[in-house]
């Protein structure tokens, strides 16, 4: 398994800090007193060039007293050693257990003497999560066991900001280790106030926090002595900035990173006026929450995912780096040189290398099995389909199970690979095509959240007659959603490739037509290269002499 890569964009990046995840993962919070109907959301969109996007499933067990649990690092696969085992661990799918608790996270890596963890660190983040998916009963208690197992048994990872969530309560919990000379994690964790949003794109996010307040924040008691012995901050307790202390941001940092977070901002809540500062060329200072102008639906929560910057200077489809169709993706490295002048290309929500995604629904009216939905998808979150896999579930579609394919070996069964093959397919006339592409996708998404209260309804009549009844209609319908989005897919894809053949669209009735590249693109063709291609006007014939 791999996480979110990094790409470095080197010279944006000081000599103090260790390269910043440009190329990674965002997350958005919504507290269950900013959505529409009292469910806490977090998403979190798992981004990497060798990522491949599938759907864990690891089921509950009871364990022996003397029992120990395997840690194998997420990113790599490496054995890192052995903890002990809980006596009972519950299911999980994906990142939600079955109590309804979910994490995400996002890495900021963080000051270089702290990237390099100490050898005999045992806990990555990656296990991290999956362990306290496995123990955790509430969000509070999924970042009790994240911050003991990372103290007592060492944090094998770089900085990370992890979203900890269940029916009543959001977290952002940011973490850092200490380096090679120290086992353990300096960590802080805050409460999201009710009513409000977050979000974290690979950058840290909670400066300063309160000392004193147990109910919304949680720290390590090392967190601030540390970074004063390391001579990172000098001033009162009071004032102590955790992302200043431990991941300082730089203008890297602030254009691919908190731009995300900023963009989702300032389209939830207009009337906040989060304009961009176009001289820094970085999104102004940001609260670690913001209150939404309205309260958010699920719906609200996908289209908040589904970002390019439109509308603002960052806009990725106005340039001419995306093409006469209007594509916005840029192909790697994100840094490029012209003329001895550096560049960088933007870094949207949206993006090409999404191995897969989801938008976490928490909801504390509900039995568990029937309150939590994780609503998952593949590949890029803007031609992406969010399926309801429900947290109650015993089994996931095939389409998305681990195992069937990976990155190097193409299969019609694996979702993953048929959702890159669309877009990938789409991206040579994407203005065009993506039109298509979320006709159908709003068709899906708009069934499955119709359908929902009805679903909830049969699911809780059983639920009420016997748990398990519960569990398993959940598990039919979330697969039966799922193999009805692959063969829908693969459908889409066919008829994409009828439509578009050859450069030539076809109309309704089936006839070719020969649509012209967009007026701008014919101009900056002829400014490019008008010389060469120009025709020239046609000679003047010369009238023949008149016979005497």
């Amino acid at each position: 398994m791999k996480r979110c890569a990094a790409v470095v964009i080197t010279l944006l990046i000081s000599s103090t800090v260790a390269p910043q995840r440009v190329d990674a993962c965002t997350n958005l919070i919504i507290t269950k007193g900013a959505s529409a109907d009292g469910s806490t959301f977090i998403s979190y969109i798992a981004d990497s060039h060798d990522l491949y996007g599938e759907l864990y499933l690891q089921p509950g067990g009871v364990f022996p007293a003397g029992a120990t649990r395997d840690i194998i690092e997420w990113d790599t696969g490496k054995f890192l050693g052995r903890i002990p085992q809980v006596p009972v661990t519950y299911w999980r799918v994906g990142n939600i257990n079955e109590r309804q608790v979910s994490v995400g996270e996002t890495t900021f890596g963080g000051r270089e003497e702290l990237a390099k963890p100490e050898k005999k660190a045992v806990v990555d983040y990656g296990s991290l999560m999956y362990i306290a998916l496995e123990r955790a009963r509430t969000a509070r208690e999924a970042i009790k066991v994240m911050t003991d197992l990372a103290t007592e048994y060492g944090y094998a990872s770089e900085g990370e900001s992890f979203s900890v969530a269940d029916p009543n309560e959001a977290w952002i919990l940011e973490m850092i280790g200490k380096g090679e000379d120290g086992l353990g994690a300096l960590w802080v964790a805050q409460r999201i106030p009710d009513g409000t949003i977050s979000g974290h794109a690979n950058q840290s996010r909670i400066h300063r926090f309160p000392l004193a307040d147990p109910a919304n924040c949680l720290y390590a008691k090392d967190v601030i002595s540390f970074a004063r012995d390391k001579e990172w901050f000098k001033g009162q307790d009071a004032e102590f900035s955790f992302a200043d202390a431990y991941a300082p941001a730089d203008f890297g940092s602030l254009r691919a990173c908190e731009a995300r977070v900023w963009s989702m901002f300032r389209r939830a809540a207009p009337s906040a006026n989060l304009a961009f500062d176009e001289a820094k060329g970085v999104p102004p200072p940001l609260p670690l929450s913001i209150k939404p102008d309205k309260k958010l639906t699920l719906a609200d929560a996908m289209a908040l995912m589904r970002d390019h910057f439109e509308g603002t200077p960052l806009d990725m489809t106005k340039d001419i780096g995306a093409g006469p169709f209007a594509c916005p993706y840029r192909w790697r490295p994100m840094e490029w040189e012209v003329d001895g002048v550096k560049y960088v290309s933007e870094r949207a929500a949206s993006t090409q290398q999404t191995g897969f995604s989801f938008i976490a629904q928490m909801r504390s009216t509900l039995p568990d099995p029937i309150g939590g939905v994780l609503w998952f998808g593949v590949d890029d979150t803007y031609s992406t389909v969010w399926t309801p896999m429900y947290c109650g579930i015993r089994e996931v579609p095939h389409a998305f199970a681990v195992g069937i394919a990976d990155l190097r070996h193409f299969s019609w069964d694996s979702m993953f690979w048929v959702f890159n093959w669309v877009a990938n397919y789409a991206y040579s006339r994407y203005s065009d095509m993506i039109v298509d592409i979320q006709q159908v996708q709003r068709e899906l998404e708009g069934r499955f959240i119709a359908d929902q209260p009805e679903v909830e309804k049969a699911a809780l009549a059983l639920y009420n007659q016997a748990p398990q009844l519960a569990r398993d209609y959940l598990t039919k319908y979330s697969v039966a959603q799922a193999e009805m989005v692959h063969a829908r897919w693969k459908k889409l894809g066919e008829d994409l490739l009828v439509k578009y053949m050859d450069g030539n669209v076809k109309d309704s009735q089936g006839n070719v037509t020969h649509p012209k590249y967009p007026e701008q693109w014919y101009r900056r063709i002829v400014q490019d290269h008008g010389p060469v291609i120009k025709v020239p006007p046609t000679p003047t014939p010369t009238p023949t002499p008149a016979p005497h």
